[in-house]
């Protein structure tokens, strides 16, 4: 009892020396009072008063104080002290500060004493009345590359009711991008009281807005707490590049999901939304560990529009949409008028994450080809980008796609390898406006690329390999192969007679070019038909993106009025051009022209007369893929008409990859 008078009428101001020894022993931290200092028994409860109070950090930290206030007064309960959660009757506090940091391998923190002490959740005493001015709070966590300064609004308390929201705002930097943030401790009272912690959070960033809300166990505990998540902006790709992942570019967002932390998870689930006019939903898990950031997910789209897969290929989709494909490739510094977009491939970025993505497509809205079943398995590790397998049913057929680009050196090796199964040549021109009634053929195909260099441009600027399309035994709309033989009497005949579709055998057919830095040189271009051969030369280049093709179709037996003259096909990429008045058939019509003044008007005919002489093709080469040199007629003696000089890989009778 005398102790207790002694102390109550001193207000144990004696005391402040042993006090702050013997909590600096305890805290293994050095505790300090500037003055007004105060300790005892009010009656029962435990009184603690100062001014200037001061709790250091470990010598880790970067700030010298986890906690100091210019003055802190409470009642605390005695027993709580030795049992249970810490229990203040009273807390009244000006200008407190806390500092709370993880060490740099998030083992540490500054909030758990000791000097070996594993670092352990943050645990919010209770508090049945409160007043509380200009706090602020800072939090960092090196191993996330998290950093954040937050002012809480003034806190006023009585009988455990705090009454309205708890503010807080601030600002802070995630890895490389800064944010303000802004939110609110919606049931305060319930905090005080061990009840739930409702919290609700708005952080703005990278032009990103991402709202949170959740109930925490405690203030400062969010492990393994279901949080909604939601967010909206302008990019995903800025949205996720807050963390260092990279992702193409979108069209504006909106989505929302689950979240929930443990330890450095970061775990998305339930996920639904749309970016540009295309939906998208699943899961994915970001795994924060430094030096590398994972990320896996699963993704599922209904239906996506085409110009949302713009950015796969490196265009912008608003601009894709707003302008076209040529000022999208404009924009990544191609050349004018060049499709093939220049944009950087993101080595370094590649380079500092790892990731594994599996993306389901039922359908992708676009113009000309009905693409369905979209199946993208890609894989990210350590600068190795693989998209194996890629594929999608087209048109009745499907495309099989085994993709990389190797990050790992400089420039950026890749390769290509995509397979055409058999496709219905009628629905494949159908997406075209061509009529699909009469055409049975199919066509299956390849192309096995490989180039260096640091945008897709310039990969297939240097790429070496092998194109080839194959055309089975089937037939073809009369107005198609028409078209490409000029035979003008026989065509003049079938639009009068209205009989332009009426089916044309195909025997085979084989459209293929070797590449070598980047040019496309035919190897061969050979379609033998039931009346005609048509064969082909010239080249296209991925490059300069020119084309310069022509195809010249020989009748098999006599025919009148026949041009017996090539149809070039010119230009570029983004804009090509069909010429059959190629100079030969201009020199035919001069041709006739003379014999008309010369002779008579049935003369001048005499230059349109083809005499045949096409040779059938041996389709054996044909549907085996092979080069130019290996091409026969079907007599089996060496074609003439199908070479294209430097392109012919001499004696090649090899099948096309062994596939064909």
């Amino acid at each position: 009892m005398a102790v207790w008078l002694v102390l109550y009428l001193t207000k144990g101001r004696f005391l402040q020396g042993a006090f702050e020894h013997l909590a600096t022993s305890l805290l293994q931290r050095k505790v300090s009072v500037e003055s007004g200092f105060e300790l005892y028994f009010n009656p029962f409860d435990i009184r603690f008063a100062a001014n200037g109070v001061h709790v250091a950090n470990p010598t880790w930290a970067s700030k010298p104080d986890l906690f100091s206030a210019t003055h802190a007064d409470a009642d605390i309960a005695p027993l709580s002290l030795f049992f249970g959660r810490r229990h203040l009757r009273t807390l009244n506090m000006t200008n407190g500060a806390i500092d709370a940091e993880w060490d740099a391998a998030h083992v540490a923190n500054t909030w758990t004493f000791g000097s070996n002490a594993h670092g352990k959740p943050f645990e919010l005493p209770i508090i049945d009345q409160a007043s509380l001015s200009a706090s602020t709070v800072r939090f960092k966590d090196p191993s996330l590359r998290f950093l954040a300064d937050l002012t809480l609004s003034s806190i006023a308390s009585r009988n455990a009711r705090i009454g309205d929201a708890v503010r807080l705002d601030g600002h802070g930097q995630i890895r490389d991008t800064p944010f303000t943030l802004t939110g609110a401790l919606q049931s305060p009272d319930a905090t005080v009281a061990r009840g739930r912690n409702q919290l609700t959070l708005e952080m703005h960033a990278a032009e990103n807005v991402i709202d949170v809300a959740g109930n925490l166990p405690s203030l400062a505990d969010i492990e393994n707490v279901p949080l909604a998540v939601r967010a909206r902006g302008k990019d995903v790709d800025d949205l996720l590049g807050i963390i260092g992942v990279v992702v193409p570019e979108t069209r504006a967002y909106a989505l929302k999901a689950t979240l929930i932390k443990s330890g450095t998870d970061y775990s998305f689930s339930a996920m639904t939304g749309h970016f540009g006019e295309s939906d998208i939903a699943g899961k994915f898990t970001v795994r924060d560990q430094q030096p590398r950031v994972r990320l896996d997910a699963v993704l599922t789209s209904r239906s996506l529009d085409i110009i949302d897969a713009a950015p796969f290929i490196g265009y912008s989709p608003d601009t894709v949409a707003e302008k076209g494909a040529v000022a999208a490739a404009a924009e990544t510094g191609a050349a004018p008028a060049h499709l093939i977009p220049n944009a950087p491939i993101p080595v370094e970025k590649m380079q500092s994450f790892d990731a594994t993505l599996r993306y389901r497509i039922g359908a992708v809205r676009s113009k000309h080809l009905p693409i369905t079943n979209v199946d993208l398995n890609l894989s990210l590790d350590h600068g190795l980008l693989k998209l194996d397998p890629f594929s999608f049913a087209m048109s009745k057929g499907k495309v099989i796609a085994t993709m990389a680009f190797n990050a790992r050196s400089h420039p950026v090796r890749a390769t290509y390898d995509i397979r055409l199964t058999p496709t219905p040549m009628g629905s494949l021109l159908s997406g075209f406006g061509v009529a699909e009634s009469g055409t049975t053929g199919t066509v299956h195909g390849r192309m096995q690329l490989h180039g260096v260099g640091d945008t897709l441009h310039d990969s297939l600027k240097s790429a070496n390999g092998r194109v080839a399309v194959i055309i089975p035994a089937g037939t073809l709309s009369q107005r198609n192969v028409q078209l490409s033989e000029l035979d003008i009497g026989v065509f003049a005949q079938r639009l009068f007679q209205h009989k332009l579709k009426e089916p044309v055998a195909i025997n085979c057919g084989l459209v293929a070019f070797t590449v070598r830095n980047g040019t496309a040189i035919a190897d061969p271009i050979l379609i033998d038909t039931e009346k005609n051969v048509i064969a082909g030369t010239g080249s296209f280049n991925f490059g300069t993106e020119a084309i310069d093709l022509s195809v010249k179709a020989d009748g098999k037996k006599f025919s009148l009025f026949s041009a017996q003259s090539p149809v070039r096909l010119s230009g570029r990429f983004s804009s090509p051009s069909i010429n059959p008045l190629s100079p030969a058939l201009i020199g035919r019509a001069g041709a006739a022209i003379a014999l008309g003044v010369v002779a008579t008007p049935v003369a001048s005919m005499l230059a349109f007369v083809d005499l045949g002489g096409g040779k059938a093709a041996a389709c054996g080469p044909v549907l085996a893929g092979a080069t130019a040199n290996a091409q026969r007629t079907i007599k089996g003696k060496a074609r003439n008409d199908v070479r294209s000089g430097q392109a012919t890989v001499p004696g090649s009778r090899k099948k096309l990859f062994g596939l064909f």
